[in-house]
């Protein structure tokens, strides 16, 4: 059996861990997650962003890269929850233009990144989970997360500019583009298996078109 390695990408609220979780379950793949609960950076970043963005975004890159390395020596299929791309991509950008990470650390972070993913075998799928704003800022509202209190419609949107043109020039792999709030993988067991058919007609090349609808 073919080992795959994918990867999903999306803004915050998109639905990356819950597709994450019913992808692993319904293909028997290996899961891995984004670090929240024992992140010793988070708490200190949310209440001094610009004292600790420089902190927070190195272990992230160290966090995804042990965690890539494990999953690829891992015989097993593997789907990740958000993917080491982003970090540099997207949110340390964002913290860039927000002012909260300086010219000079933000230069250090991506020479530092560059480094690291030259060493990192390639994804061989990306998915790219997009759904507007408003819904977004809902499902952020519904979860009610202490840490993503602050969050806002500018600031996702912000991101959303960045995922856009980040994904214009990525190479690394095929992308397969879902809109979630056309599809409730999480309550219909239909719409899951529509995801799943898409992801592995994708992983097979059978699915010549980019579903970025």
């Amino acid at each position: 059996m073919t080992k795959h390695i994918v990867v999903v990408a999306g803004n915050i609220g998109a639905g990356k861990t819950a597709l994450t979780e019913r992808i692993g379950a319904r293909l028997g793949w290996r899961t891995g997650f984004e670090s929240v609960a024992d992140n010793p950076y988070l708490a200190d970043f949310y209440h001094d962003m610009s004292a600790w963005a420089f902190h927070l975004q190195i272990f992230f890159l160290g966090h995804r890269a042990e965690q890539y390395l494990e999953a690829a020596r891992d015989p097993r299929s593997v789907i990740l929850d958000r993917s080491i791309y982003e970090d540099a991509y997207i949110f340390a950008r964002a913290l860039h233009h927000m002012g909260h990470l300086s010219e000079r650390d933000y230069l250090s972070y991506r020479r530092l990144f560059d480094l690291i993913v030259q060493g990192l075998p390639r994804p061989g799928l990306l998915i790219y989970l997009k759904a507007p704003v408003p819904v977004l800022l809902e499902r952020i509202r519904r979860r009610a997360r202490h840490i993503e209190t602050g969050i806002t419609a500018d600031y996702l949107a912000l991101l959303e500019t960045f995922y856009e043109e980040w994904l214009k020039s990525f190479d690394l792999c095929p992308v397969l583009a879902i809109r979630t709030d056309d599809l409730d993988y999480v309550h219909q067991s239909q719409h899951l298996e529509v995801v799943v058919s898409r992801i592995l007609d994708k992983l097979t090349g059978k699915e010549e078109v980019d579903l970025r609808g």
